[in-house]
């Protein structure tokens, strides 16, 4: 155990390891649910709701993040007084038991039978990511204190690594002619193995328990400082720029670019792993609002060009630029708040992850209305809409239009979030001064 502040190297490495593996599988459930959503959409919600189906599975989608903050909220503050290893073991559990209920939607009975058991497996396999960002960002800082950005981004960079594997698994077996249920079953592979493995070993107390911080104070930290409260709400906007047009890819651009959307997020990943192992010196070279601050010029011009883009060559152009954007923020992010409010501890991590999880609970059904909105209006009307023939130029251009439109609306975020960063490091640096 690390209660005396020491651990041996090889334990410190595994449970390292441990946590990039929890949050490697945690991220290969969100392609899978990503990529196999399309599929979903058509086999449950187009047959019954087609009107409304965008709604459907983007709230389903939705629900993910739902679990996602409910246990990073409840599981954040408790982290000690439960214990890292038993919140990694119930993660486990959630990315075995969310698959097996997706999977029984379909044979659930009547559509709202069906509607509810999807959803059940969404909130549970996000209960699962929850508990693992819940615990392994404050167990990362705490193995390396003096390095908390850039170690907390090498280890966020398996998120995209997840994706990356994820999004290929969807793309091979669908090119099998294996149907949705493929790749969903396979999510709970991992899943097994995080459990084996994290068994094995004792988890350390958080730097804030170590540090002699009681759980009063470590709750009272947040509120005690007005300026801690910028950051959750700065993440509700960072979260939608990243994960939200992330979740929506495959729906979306499917359609417009000649190319499955889920390669687009494999593409964006690929950069994403690549870069946050570079988050740690440009932090040290521009601060860590300032890197932030810079992200957010290429993340809005990512993201509106790829509601324009209409082929792989100017998708992959928009998305190169949205990777370079989103790829620092979220770790970026948490190690911000972590060196600025340590006593805090996981429950000031937690919060800011809530934050982030809530946004994109509330966004993705919001992006699903604007989605069905656009397609009705292209169309002329709901009954134009449901006499177009699958596949027809007419049913192109309705799902074209709904994309470009949803897309567009997204890519205002970054715009706030380059007034935002630059007032804080603008801030930041003349207290320094």
């Amino acid at each position: 155990m690390m209660g005396n502040g020491s651990k041996a190297p090889g334990n410190i490495r595994a449970i390292f390891w441990i946590c990039v593996l929890a949050l490697f599988t945690a991220a290969i459930a969100n392609a899978v649910r990503g990529g196999a959503s399309e599929a979903m959409k058509a086999e449950l919600f187009d047959p019954f709701v087609a009107t409304r189906s965008g709604e459907f599975i983007g709230t389903a989608l939705g629900n993910a993040f739902l679990g996602f903050a409910i246990s990073l909220l409840v599981i954040s503050p408790l982290l000690d007084r439960i214990g890292a290893r038993r919140i990694v073991l119930f993660a486990a559990a959630c990315f075995v038991l969310g698959p097996i209920l997706i999977l029984l939607a379909p044979q659930a009975g009547g559509f709202d039978t069906v509607n509810l058991v999807l959803n059940l497996g969404m909130i549970v396999t996000g209960l699962g990511w929850g508990a693992t960002e819940g615990s392994i960002n404050a167990i990362t800082t705490t193995l390396y204190p003096e390095d908390k950005t850039g170690r907390l981004n090498v280890l966020h960079a398996w998120w995209p690594a997840g994706i990356i594997v994820g999004g290929l698994l969807c793309v091979f077996l669908f090119g099998a002619g294996l149907d949705w249920r493929v790749p969903v079953a396979l999510i709970m592979l991992p899943g097994v193995v995080l459990a084996v493995w994290a068994m094995r070993h004792q988890f350390p107390q958080t730097e804030s328990t170590v540090a002699g911080i009681s759980f009063g104070e470590m709750m009272r930290e947040p509120f005690r400082h007005l300026g801690f409260w910028i950051f959750p709400a700065i993440m509700f906007l960072t979260a939608s720029a990243e994960l939200a047009p992330g979740a929506w890819v495959q729906v979306a651009l499917t359609e417009t670019v000649g190319m499955q959307g889920i390669l687009l997020l494999v593409y964006v990943s690929a950069i994403m792993f690549i870069m946050r192992h570079f988050a740690g010196p440009l932090a040290h070279r521009f601060s860590d609002m300032g890197l932030l601050w810079l992200s957010t010029v290429p993340a809005a011009l990512g993201l509106y060009l790829l509601s324009t883009a209409s082929s792989p060559v100017t998708a992959l152009l928009a998305a190169t630029l949205w990777a370079f954007g989103v790829c620092f923020m979220w770790p970026t992010m948490l190690a911000s708040v972590a060196r600025r409010y340590p006593r805090s501890g996981s429950w000031g991590i937690g919060l800011v992850n809530f934050s982030g999880a809530l946004a994109i609970y509330l966004v993705l059904p919001e992006l699903g209305k604007i989605y069905d909105v656009a397609k009705l209006e292209q169309a002329g009307g709901e009954a134009a809409f449901a006499a177009l023939e699958p596949g027809s130029e007419a049913m192109h251009a309705a799902l074209a239009h709904a994309a470009e439109v949803s897309f567009k609306t997204i890519s205002v975020i970054p715009v706030v979030l380059f007034f935002i960063f630059g007032a804080v490091w603008l801030i930041e640096r003349k207290r320094k001064g």
